[in-house]
């Protein structure tokens, strides 16, 4: 913003007209307001831009959700496997000569875990095994007496149970709309 010294008034640009106060010497100036054929030239720019942004925008919000999902879906199956494996390391009585527990315990507990989060445990499947691949619902990979240290002393042994879950990412306008298969390992030391 500059004075203008002649009319003792402030120019920006778009200015057309200048007035000035007599009273107190203050300047103000007026500024152009776009005649109305400015403003029909402009009337639908708004509406094109929402609908060029509002598919992109809504595009990463949905992806964002269902990542967040997944993120949810894995997290219930790693405590399902953490919720087995705690069952499958502790000795059930003392009286009874520490038995563990047997599969069908470990796997009936991550059923539980997984219906409580509202998750399939028929979807449940049990992928690359080194163990027993218990085959029932929830189909879930079993080992025990795993070596949980092999290069350190003294040698620790425990329990691994690991199992898949698909999971279906559906971000629109996106191609790989598509399962994937999520996987999670618990490993515990033994008692």
């Amino acid at each position: 913003m500059t004075l203008d010294p002649k009319l003792r008034c402030c120019s920006l640009p778009g200015q057309v007209r200048h007035t000035r106060c007599l009273q107190m010497r203050t300047v103000s100036c007026i500024f152009r307001v776009p005649n109305r054929s400015q403003r029909r030239d402009q009337r639908g720019a708004e509406v094109v831009e929402m609908a060029f942004v509002l598919p992109i925008l809504l595009t990463l919000l949905l992806g964002v959700f269902w990542l967040a999902r997944a993120y949810n879906v894995y997290d219930t199956m790693t405590r399902a496997a953490r919720e087995g494996a705690r069952i499958a390391v502790a000795p059930s009585c003392s009286a009874c000569g520490a038995q563990y527990p047997s599969i069908d315990t470990v796997a009936s507990t991550v059923n539980s875990s997984l219906v409580a989060s509202s998750l399939d445990p028929t979807q449940v499947s049990c992928g690359p095994c080194a163990g027993t691949c218990y085959g029932s619902t929830p189909a879930i990979c079993y080992q025990s007496g795993v070596v949980l240290n092999p290069s350190t002393t003294p040698t620790e042994y425990g329990i691994v149970v690991s199992f898949n879950y698909p999971f279906q990412l559906q971000i629109p306008f996106m191609t790989f709309n598509q399962n994937i298969t999520l996987s999670t390992t618990v490993r515990m030391r033994q008692e």
